[in-house]
């Protein structure tokens, strides 16, 4: 083509833009919240997608149920107040996680449509560790829940992470012969801990 003929079709592209519209209103999604609590309805989501889901009222409740389903097995806490329960560290080196078998992370908030959770770099420690983990387990505060995916990225549409994403039950795939198979290509289980506002 011509550079000519190129600019002859630019030059109609230009002059034929549409007049700009305003965005739709997304309150109607955002605001649409479902009946009932949005933590009731987060733990029925997260059990339904195959993850556990543990009320506590307290850090020491997460810290005691860890040490005693846990017992002899290499955990990693990058939780405020429970790295005790870190076996062996980390380091930077994001090989020396091959052998984690739960990693215990917070989140920042979760959502009760899908049971999705909400994390961050500055959570992780090493980005790789909830994804790399034989077992994940996760805090979520009771009081951040919110009830769409809608209200979720009105929270973090304004955020600059250099990492962020959001965590839904463990790992499964059902692209082979349609079995379900968890763990395939992530943690085999995840644990929620839905702790109280006060903690």
């Amino acid at each position: 083509m011509s550079t000519s003929s190129r600019d002859r079709i630019l030059n109609i592209l230009r002059t034929n833009v549409p007049a700009q519209k305003p965005l739709p209103s997304l309150d109607e999604f955002v605001n649409n919240v479902p009946e009932g609590d949005v933590a009731t309805r987060f733990i029925e989501v997260v059990r339904a997608i195959g993850g556990a889901l543990v009320e506590a009222p307290d850090l020491p409740t997460i810290a005691h149920y860890i040490e005693q389903n846990y017992i002899g097995k290499r955990v990693v806490s990058i939780v405020p107040g429970l790295e005790s329960l870190t076996t062996q560290p980390t380091g930077e080196d994001p090989h020396l996680l091959a052998d984690v078998e739960l990693a215990l992370i917070n989140t920042h908030f979760a959502v009760a449509e899908n049971g999705a959770c909400w994390v961050t770099a500055e959570l992780l420690g090493d980005r790789a560790l909830p994804f790399i983990t034989q077992q994940l387990a996760m805090i979520v505060r009771r009081s951040s829940i919110v009830p769409t995916m809608h209200a979720a990225y009105q929270k973090i549409a304004d955020g600059s992470h250099p990492f962020g994403t959001f965590i839904a039950g463990p790992s499964k795939t059902a692209d082979i012969e349609q079995s379900l198979v968890l763990g395939a290509h992530g943690p085999k289980s995840l644990t929620v801990f839905l702790l109280n506002d006060n903690q």
